[in-house]
């Protein structure tokens, strides 16, 4: 039987990126192969269980929501995602894969949407990005970029104007650090307040998107399943 090892499956309001308020039911599965310092989902590195594919599809399809995400960790880590995906869209779910953009993505169903975490200096993990993937964006994929400071926000715009994502893609985020709980001594702890971005972004009249985390506006940032 073909499986995947999964994190969580929960029901709830999509907190990111051009489908931010809708319902969405979201499939996290386990591992991830980057370590960013601001990650907000460090359990899912280790913890999850093997579940068949056939179990995940009926699970979901349960659901009369229409919108997927498949999420992490680092969904594409698992080659059996593909078969989860193509699945779901055959079954007329709009599927959206959230991946860090450190795995090629050519084997991705064209008919998914990627939301493609380009990885900015901050995050320790600029140096894994797969700088191809940016050439095989279709026109409904969305970039996002996860901005600890005035140096990320200085790569994200070269890298947006070297690659014209903004005519290339659907959308392109631009997404501030939340704050992290305290005690926890990590770059960007404090987080960038979503002003200061907002300030950047209207001084140099970038065509982004100003992009904040809605569900930890919602819920307490450290709530799981939602």
């Amino acid at each position: 039987m073909t499986t995947l090892r999964i994190n969580e499956i929960f029901f709830s309001i999509q907190g990111e990126s051009t489908w931010v308020g809708q319902p969405c039911i979201f499939v996290r599965l386990s591992g991830c192969p980057l370590r960013c310092r601001y990650c907000d989902t460090e359990y899912a590195f280790r913890e999850g269980l093997p579940r068949t594919i056939d179990s995940l599809v009926s699970e979901v399809l349960a659901n009369p929501c229409r919108l997927v995400e498949i999420t992490g960790g680092e969904p594409l880590a698992q080659r059996n995602v593909h078969s989860l995906v193509t699945r779901l869209i055959d079954a007329d779910r709009t599927v959206l894969i959230e991946t860090s953009g450190a795995i090629d993505t050519h084997e991705v169903d064209p008919r998914a949407r990627l939301i493609l975490d380009v990885k900015t200096p901050d995050s320790g993990e600029s140096h894994r990005t797969v700088w191809s993937n940016l050439d095989q964006l279709r026109p409904h994929d969305e970039v996002k970029f996860v901005i600890s400071s005035r140096c990320d926000y200085e790569f994200a715009r070269e890298i947006v104007a070297k690659h014209r994502l903004v005519d290339r893609c659907q959308s392109v985020l631009f997404s501030p650090t939340h704050a992290q709980p305290a005690g926890l001594e990590i770059l960007g702890s404090a987080g960038l307040h979503p002003r200061e971005l907002a300030k950047w972004i209207l001084e140099d009249q970038l065509s982004v998107r100003l992009q904040i985390q809605v569900h930890k506006v919602i819920w307490d940032p450290q709530t799981r399943g939602v």
